[in-house]
């Protein structure tokens, strides 16, 4: 096969790997329910599903593309897309909630070793108008995936059960491995000699698996004073002051060690986990806050909204996959979009285009969910929120990646995919926390309206919030009960319309942060602050002679 075809045919099988992890996702979205139901999740578990993955994906980024820049792309590629699919077998067997949430922290392990290593590969694999057009490509193909990920999850699960939704990687993986040995050429650093930063490492996964914790489980033991006694084995946390503010701390004091760290262990001219001389870079440093914002706001929304169409409007996992289309549909109508005028405009003008459009969707969702939404309206605004995040997901990722060395692409793609999982896991960590605390506190409100017993209310939000819903359906066939079910879905659909208003909110900052995204190296040179050639360009960045 000749090299530029093969290389175009290895950039597919790249593109299906990342789409893999990605579609997961939106598979055990739409499968949630039925999981609750039959392994008999809390809504705090149900969290977890989610944030397990993310949380171990988002803490071993930096680690893998760092590894994956010195001992190989395609190999760690490899790894990563073996260990996935062998823990979505463990997956599809879970026997317990807590078994399914182990298995998904070793998935979150093999989606670490994929995702920088894809955006390093296409990095060090294309140049210039190639290189737009590769993005595009492997932007369009997450969004073809994420368009069957609903669709096919909701099938899966109405037809089989959830646990075919995580069957469907095993195929899936067999063959990107066999399609990655065949079309993909290896690649790696070969100068760079220098021992991993495991301090760095460490500590990154102490900051942020500390601070999700803590966003998560407040609602359940405190934010404050102890609510719920946390329990280990036969210890129990023994203070009346809840544990949460010391986990917060514990982030915090975490992730200024981790910067200190990096900054000593860089002034001595050691590696480290945090790309820092490549925060030198305008387009690199700004594309990465504005990064994490954005995916702060257009993630967390997605947890919400199978939870609230399935318990609160009644549809099958089949019809909530439907509905999901039309997001899926528009990210990835925009992905080609964006592929075609990538090169015509510039990539910051897209970004600030597609999160205008995703604040424009999301916000009109808010306004239309209630008990009784129909579907119309809402696969609408479904659609331009898909297309938002189809515009700004691949050209962000140019803007952020665009100045970065291919010597450093697989630490400068580790630090961008850090920054939006970061983001992802705060999204689903603070948006879940919104709906299921505004879900209680709407339908306490509502029985006190009712006149109901206080012990009898707080039973019923207690269920319906531990349930995440699900017991609005046996309330409703229960006699004695039948009469909350209205109120326990007014709650629920209110829980999902302060999500949606606060995933607005934080992708309004979002689109505040791309203001300081410029063009890059271009700026610099006209304000003076780097030489234009590359060499001595990169030699100041790195502080090189």
């Amino acid at each position: 096969m000749p090299e530029p075809r093969r290389r175009w045919f290895g950039l597919v099988f790249v593109s299906l790997a990342v789409a893999m992890i990605i579609v997961d996702s939106t598979i055990v979205n739409v499968a949630i329910p039925s999981i609750v139901t039959e392994l008999d999740v809390d809504s705090t578990g149900v969290q977890w599903i989610q944030e397990s993955y993310t949380l171990v994906f988002a803490s071993l980024l930096l680690v893998f593309g760092t590894i994956a820049d010195r001992r190989g792309r395609r190999l760690l590629l490899i790894i990563g897309v073996a260990v996935f699919a062998l823990a979505s077998i463990a997956a599809a067997c879970a026997p317990t909630g807590a078994f399914l949430i182990a298995s998904r922290l070793v998935q979150g392990v093999g989606g670490a070793l994929v995702l920088p290593t894809t955006l390093s590969l296409i990095n060090a694999g294309f140049r210039g108008r190639e290189r737009a057009l590769a993005f595009a490509v492997w932007g369009s193909t997450i969004g073809g995936m994420t368009a069957l990920g609903p669709l096919l999850g909701g099938w899966l699960t109405t037809e089989f059960s959830w646990r075919w939704a995580f069957g469907i990687n095993i195929p899936l993986g067999v063959l990107i491995i066999f399609g990655a040995l065949v079309t993909v050429d290896e690649s790696r650093d070969a100068q760079s000699h220098e021992r991993i930063d495991i301090a760095g490492a460490v500590l990154s996964i102490i900051a942020s698996a500390s601070l999700v914790f803590a966003l998560i489980e407040g609602r359940v033991y405190g934010w404050w004073l102890t609510k719920a006694t946390l329990r280990i084995g036969d210890w129990a946390w023994p203070f009346e002051v809840s544990i949460i503010p010391f986990v917060f701390l514990l982030a915090l004091g975490a992730s200024v060690l981790f910067v200190g760290s990096a900054w000593r262990r860089r002034r001595r001219g050691r590696s480290t986990m945090l790309a820092l001389d490549l925060f030198a870079i305008p387009s690199f440093r700004n594309g990465n806050i504005a990064a994490l914002i954005v995916s702060l706001g257009e993630f967390g929304i997605v947890l919400a909204l199978p939870i609230w169409l399935q318990n609160a409007l009644g549809y099958s996992a089949v019809e909530t996959g439907l509905v999901l289309l039309a997001l899926a549909g528009g990210a990835f109508l925009a992905s080609g979009f964006a592929g075609a005028f990538g090169n015509r405009v510039a990539p910051v003008i897209i970004v600030r285009v597609g999160i205008i459009a995703e604040i424009v969707g999301v916000g009109a969702i808010g306004f239309v969910v209630g008990p009784d939404t129909p579907w119309l309206p809402l696969t609408v605004f479904l659609f331009v929120y898909g297309f938002g995040v189809g515009l700004a997901t691949a050209q962000l990722t140019g803007v952020v990646l665009a100045d970065v060395p291919l010597s450093e692409s697989g630490r400068g793609s580790g630090t961008q995919s850090t920054a939006r999982q970061i983001g992802s896991a705060l999204g689903i960590a603070v948006l879940g926390t919104v709906l299921f605390s505004s879900t209680g506190t709407v339908l306490g409100s509502l029985l006190d309206d009712a006149s109901v017993p206080a012990s009898t209310r707080d039973r019923i939000v207690t269920t319906v919030v531990d349930s995440a819903g699900a017991a609005i359906g046996p309330l409703e066939q229960n006699a004695r009960t039948s009469e909350f079910a209205a109120d326990a879905r007014t709650a629920l659909s209110d829980g999902t319309r302060a999500a949606a208003w606060s995933a607005a909110g934080f992708l309004v900052v979002g689109l505040a942060a791309t203001a300081s995204l410029g063009s890059g190296v271009r700026d610099a040179e006209r304000e003076g602050r780097m030489p234009p050639p590359k060499t001595a360009r990169w030699a100041q960045v790195r502080g090189e002679p």
